[in-house]
Order: C-alpha cells, then sequence, then structure tokens
C-alpha cells in the first residue's frame, strides 16, 4: 500500500489556508500541525490521521480519518460552532490534489464543540473520512 496520510494533511492545509471565509473567521491562516508559543486565539490544528488499507483484489487504495481541531478563547460555543461549518464547508467532498495520489472522496463524519477542563477554552473536533488510491 502507498502510505498518502502526509500528502491528505498537506492537501487540506492548502485547502483550508485558502478558504478566504475561514480565514477570517480565524483571524488571519492560523492553521497548525505544531502550534507556535503564543498563538493567538482562535486557531486550528491538524489532528492524527488514521490509515487503513482500503485495496482491492486489484487495485490499492486506503481509508483515512482526517480530524481538525478548533481552539476558541471567545464568550460561548459561537465563535467554534462558526468555524467548524467553515471547515466542513471547505473540506466536505472537496477536490483535493495529493501529491503521488488521487482522492476518490472526502466526506465529513462529525462534529463536537465543547469547553475544556481549563473553563476558558472552546474545544471543536470535526473529523472526515477520505478514500484515495495511487496516482497511476
Amino acid at each position: 500500500m502507498t502510505y498518502s496520510a502526509w500528502a491528505l494533511q498537506k492537501g487540506a492545509y492548502e485547502r483550508l489556508a485558502a478558504d478566504t471565509g475561514l480565514t477570517t473567521l480565524l483571524g488571519g491562516p492560523r492553521i497548525y500541525d505544531d502550534v507556535p508559543r503564543k498563538a493567538p486565539f482562535p486557531y486550528l490544528t491538524l489532528g492524527p490521521v488514521s490509515t487503513a488499507d482500503w485495496s482491492t483484489g486489484t487495485e490499492a487504495g486506503g481509508v483515512h480519518d482526517l480530524v481538525v481541531h478548533i481552539w476558541s478563547r471567545s464568550d460561548g460555543k459561537r465563535e467554534t460552532l462558526a468555524i467548524i461549518e467553515a471547515v466542513g464547508d471547505a473540506l466536505h467532498e472537496a477536490a483535493l490534489t495529493l501529491d503521488g495520489h488521487h482522492l476518490v472522496n472526502l466526506r465529513f463524519e462529525f462534529a463536537d464543540a465543547r469547553r475544556d477542563p481549563d473553563g476558558f477554552t472552546y474545544h471543536g473536533v470535526v473529523r472526515f473520512r477520505a478514500v484515495t488510491e495511487p496516482s497511476a
């Protein structure tokens, strides 16, 4: 199986960073794999990508869970929910370009928004399911 998790994360990042509605909500392209110290809120982090073999008897493929985390310190969940919606709009059924791979589909699976145990931060989670194949 050709491992395509990095290509998927890179494609998702590029799509999110290019979405002006989303970056406006974030106050800039605040989308991180590794969050800088003292990063201003709100921001997104690209969470874990789980990959499993999705090959058939004749075709190679992979299935992935792609997770995006939203971090906000606004009053209430309103900002977190707006960013969740923008992330969903940007990635659900998006035609991402993946290095060395073809994205068969990318579908929204679920979203969650809750207050973190610190009592100040709202944490949103959005998960997508993607199917990829190696490029011919």
